[in-house]
């Protein structure tokens, strides 16, 4: 494995991403999204400088120049440069001012001194804002410019063993956390207390961040921060997480319940964790997502539910979780080895959600430290 900066190993695909650049005939590629910075960059920057990452007009973003034929150039702003020098594999940085010059202006600095000025060169166009795209296009107009967002997610899509690793730990580092949270709670307290308990169980086990929700099955209001809701005996814990390990996420949902569970939520949950099952088995090279949707939702009319969810599960990667291909109606891309995805077919409170490696033969769970075999039952 190549390495960088301090001796890092460069984890990312680069020997597929080369093979995309040079079909598409692309001197270089420069990315700026939070997606494709993680993943070539090898950094996943914390608190304040992610949020430059996720803003398309940020004063303050970073970049990554990536040419085909020599070493890749970190364009950071100056806030950025030392969580970069410590934890970044690429070697050579261009480190500029936010409030004194433009990102882009030294990104074209970067592209002219590499003798790129007139090269195709693909960009995240999805990530960079429309003036700064102008930008580049009236400091370089000679240089072809050319959108190769959907070049990178093909290019991110199948893991290596060092990224696959990666997702082990986050999944185990997230499934601890739920055996720890998830025991604690109790009838009377609110979903705002749990969530803090599952957020810090997160992050004293080292994630650099983590978000998600957990919600009483008799709250109809979900995904909009946890509320001052209080859980009862009786209830059904949903949920569903993220925690980051080194960009790669731990993504999963377990259910609980509050007190010995009714014969209905026994048998309910029994009924939809055989559907889920079946669902993962279908995870093989060859089989095209979509198809994995009707099929869910086939088999849940079969049991007498009706599926209403969009999609019943998606490609997971660096920075953020939900990543082509989504399985959703019609979504023709096949499944491949090497991929990891997150299978999280739902029916309102009942979700589980785990990830899988597709192989050459049945999936391989990852998320692998929790047992969801049986409704988890709080004595509380």
């Amino acid at each position: 494995m190549k390495t960088g900066r301090n001796g890092k190993p460069i984890i990312a695909n680069v020997e597929r991403l080369h093979r995309l650049m040079d079909a598409a005939g692309l001197g270089a590629v420069v990315v700026r999204g939070g997606q494709n910075v993680t993943y070539l960059g090898g950094i996943a920057f914390h608190g304040t400088l992610s949020r430059h990452l996720d803003l398309a007009a940020s004063r303050r973003g970073v970049v990554v120049v990536w040419p085909r034929h020599s070493e890749p150039v970190f364009v950071l702003e100056v806030t950025a440069a030392g969580a970069a020098a410590r934890d970044s594999w690429i070697e050579r940085f261009q480190v500029f001012s936010g409030y004194t010059e433009s990102l882009f202006e030294r990104v074209a600095k970067v592209l002219a001194d590499l003798g790129l000025g007139t090269a195709p060169v693909g960009f995240d166009k999805n990530f960079i804002g429309a003036g700064f795209w102008e930008d580049v296009a009236k400091r370089l107009p000679n240089l072809k410019m050319l959108d190769c967002s959907e070049l990178m997610d093909e290019a991110r899509l199948i893991k290596t063993e060092a990224e696959i690793e990666l997702f082990r730990k986050g999944a185990s580092l997230l499934d601890e956390a739920f055996s720890e949270v998830l025991p604690t709670v109790r009838a009377g307290e609110r979903e705002c207390e749990v969530h803090a308990r599952m957020i810090a169980g997160c992050l004293k086990r080292r994630a650099e961040f983590a978000h998600g929700i957990l919600n009483s099955h008799r709250n109809p209001v979900i995904y909009c921060g946890e509320s001052s809701f209080a859980f009862e005996r009786g209830d059904i814990v949903r949920t569903d997480y993220l925690a980051y390990l080194e960009g790669y996420p731990g993504h999963q949902s377990r259910n609980a319940v509050i007190g010995k569970p009714s014969a209905q939520q026994a048998s309910d949950y029994a009924k939809y964790l055989d559907l889920y099952r079946a669902a993962a088995d279908r995870l093989r090279p060859g089989t095209e997502v979509g198809e994995l949707y009707d099929r869910v939702v086939q088999q849940f009319a079969e049991v007498g539910w009706t599926y209403e969810a969009g999609l019943i599960g998606h490609s997971v990667g660096t920075w953020w979780h939900q990543q082509e291909p989504i399985f959703c109606r019609g979504n023709r891309r096949v499944l491949e080895p090497g991929m990891v995805v997150a299978l999280e077919p739902y029916l309102t409170h009942w979700h589980c959600q785990d990830l899988f490696l597709i192989t050459q033969g049945a999936p391989e769970l990852i998320s692998k430290d929790f047992d969801t075999s049986r409704l988890f039952v709080i004595d509380g």
